[in-house]
């Protein structure tokens, strides 16, 4: 499931273009050819092509020896090209597999080989043609037709060298697409995931709906929004850092299962696992808990897990996950006492264990310290998949508190290889106290780092009645990474952003 791409030679798009002016020049010349003999060079209708992989299935069932296989249409890109005299072999490629082609000067006709002898890797043609085998056991359309779909005016990277930089990779991905192994496997695994997740939830009775991506103030999440400004009303507005408030406004409105697939977005830093633009899915269940949520969860991933083809089993970022249901279930407090040794209850002693491994206390509350301690020595031992439960109330100001436990919040991330994959809630219900936890920043953290945002409409809706509830946020571009063994967030998102670079 990881990709091997063909090596790279250079970093700059320049060197894609393989010898030269020479090379481009000669497809230029070619481009005039075809429109010299009536023919649009980028393409016309070209009705009903079969993918390749279907026609690679009618193949199988065409006997060796035979001359009468089936009539087949495909269409596709030409990725190897050699020529033997009055013969051209091509391999055809489309985002299905890929499959040999057999042009002959006598089978096509002399008026249709013109357009043969104007062909170059990269070009995209549709092939008419008979299933069968080649001399040497290789299966092959043998064409009688020829149609021209679009010339390539550009070199591929050449066959030894290839795209291996990284950001390279990233910043061109159609020729990542095209030449990278395993890439298009990678996103088409995505698009299932999608769909698999969609469905899942749809089958439980889930309305998708869409929020508003512009709004008055980010809410729902700890980040730094986005900030833009609407001209015609002359007012500020950010772009949304999360699902949730307006989902729970759904709620209040009757709506009792509603999920939401969409991009959000957060004014921080990229790396590996982070980029500023990316996909979360949100779902909330009135009269559900978050053990609702972590039943859901598990339903969702193996389910995704299945419609990617993953394993149940396999190697991802140097640890070994198990995607054999059900997953395993731990309580936070005791996840950090057999890491730090510390009594997670007692105050003085997580700050004695903060300190221990450099995390500074002084002015912070207790639960930001335990959090920061949390994840300095607890998240990278997590393997999982595995459910964190009940995390410290005061890092949680959406989340209900545990019956008899006010210092509990219900809460439970999923991780998996020491990442946090999925977070859900018992959702706060009560709009006295979610407005007393909105006004009381949490402290140690800036305003602009708080979940704790004011948002009056959401109090008010509050007011008139939410149901009680289970909430689940998950990360989709994680998830694919997951699923997908990809070493990082960038692998699994078409264009992440880039620093501007030179061309």
């Amino acid at each position: 499931m990881t990709d091997s791409p063909r090596p790279a030679a250079d970093h700059a798009p320049d060197s894609l273009r393989g010898t030269g002016a020479a090379l481009l020049q000669a497809r230029r010349d070619k481009l005039e050819r075809l429109r010299k003999l009536g023919l649009d060079p980028f393409g016309q209708r070209f009705d009903a092509p079969l993918p390749v992989a279907d026609v690679r299935g009618k193949g199988e069932s065409v006997p060796r020896d035979s001359d009468a296989g089936p009539t087949v249409r495909v269409a596709g890109r030409i990725m190897l090209l050699r020529s033997a005299g009055s013969l051209v072999f091509l391999d055809l490629h489309d985002r299905t597999g890929r499959i040999q082609i057999m042009l002959g000067k006598k089978q096509v006709g002399p008026e249709p080989w013109k357009i043969v002898d104007c062909l170059d890797l990269g070009d995209i043609v549709g092939i008419d043609g008979r299933l069968g085998w080649s001399k040497t056991g290789e299966m092959t359309v043998f064409a009688t037709g020829i149609t021209f779909l679009t010339k390539s005016l550009e070199t591929p990277p050449d066959k030894y060298h290839g795209l291996v930089d990284a950001d390279l990779r990233q910043r061109m991905r159609y020729l990542d697409l095209i030449h990278g192994d395993g890439v298009r496997d990678r996103f088409v695994a995505r698009s299932r995931i999608v769909e698999s997740i969609r469905r899942t939830l749809a089958d439980r009775g889930y309305l998708e709906v869409e929020g508003p991506t512009l709004q008055e103030s980010a809410g729902g999440a700890a980040a730094r929004p986005f900030t833009t400004h609407h001209n015609a009303l002359d007012m500020p507005l950010v772009l949304r850092i999360a699902l949730e408030l307006h989902l729970k406004r759904l709620l209040v409105g009757g709506l009792e299962r509603v999920f939401e697939l969409g991009r959000v977005y957060r004014n921080e830093g990229v790396s590996p696992r982070h980029n500023p633009e990316f996909t979360m899915l949100e779902a909330y269940e009135a009269y559900g808990d978050y053990g609702t949520m972590m039943d859901l969860t598990e339903v969702i991933i193996v389910a995704a897990a299945r419609a990617a083809g993953a394993p149940e089993r396999f190697e991802w970022l140097g640890h070994t996950v198990d995607l054999t249901p059900p997953f395993r279930r731990a309580r936070y407090d005791d996840l950090l006492r057999a890491a730090t040794g510390c009594d997670p209850a007692d105050p003085v002693s997580v700050v004695a264990a903060a300190a221990a491994v450099g995390i500074e206390s002084a002015g912070r509350h207790p639960d930001v310290v335990k959090s920061d301690l949390f994840e300095a020595t607890v998240e990278k031992t997590l393997s999982g998949p595995v459910f964190v439960l009940d995390y410290p109330a005061a890092v949680c100001p959406l989340t209900k508190r545990k019956a008899g436990a006010p210092h509990v919040a219900e809460r439970f991330e999923l991780y998996v290889a020491g990442i946090e994959l999925a977070n859900a809630y018992t959702e706060l219900n009560d709009p006295d106290l979610q407005e007393e936890l909105f006004r009381t920043q949490l402290a140690g953290l800036p305003a602009d780092e708080s979940m704790a945002r004011m948002d009056t409409d959401f109090i008010r809706a509050l007011r008139h009645g939410m149901p009680p509830a289970g909430g689940l946020g998950i990360g989709i571009d994680r998830l694919v990474m997951f699923l997908t063994a990809a070493p990082s967030i960038r692998d699994v998102i078409l264009f992440p952003i880039h620093r501007p670079r030179s061309e």
